[in-house]
């Protein structure tokens, strides 16, 4: 199964966040196990960069980022993706819009995010972590 992980779900396994931190594991663990494809849009980087600056030195961040690279595929973000995304009125959110694009590319059967509602609109179906779970 091909995923796409939005970013509020990595943060939580990054940042230990609870209450979401037990699904968010499970989800890496699938990963790292083989049983899931994951995929992590290449735009998630710099904003995970940015908002675990108060968490993690640089080094620490660099090193997350680098992991982050060896368990999960990279789904690129080139002109014509943006272009897509601009276009796609469907979504208020470009960061959304740009997950989604992302998600189409990589093949994704479902978007795993904390906030489906953001993409009711989305081409590929968004699922809660604890959803996804239950599909495992």
């Amino acid at each position: 199964m091909r995923v796409l992980i939005d970013t509020n779900v990595l943060l939580d396994y990054l940042a230990k966040r609870e209450p979401f931190l037990e699904s968010a594991t499970i989800i890496f663990d699938a990963c790292a196990d083989g049983k899931v494809d994951g995929c992590i849009a290449a735009h998630s980087f710099s904003n995970i960069f940015y908002i675990l600056r108060s968490v993690f030195s640089v080094a620490e961040r660099r090193n997350l980022l680098l992991n982050l690279c060896r368990l999960f595929s990279v789904e690129g973000i080139d002109q014509s993706t943006i272009e897509s995304a601009i276009q796609n009125e469907s979504f208020d959110d470009f960061e959304d819009a740009l997950q989604e694009e992302c998600a189409n590319s990589f093949g994704a059967e479902y978007i795993i995010t904390r906030n489906p509602s953001d993409f009711k609109q989305s081409s590929v179906p968004p699922i809660s972590p604890g959803d996804f779970i239950l599909h495992l």
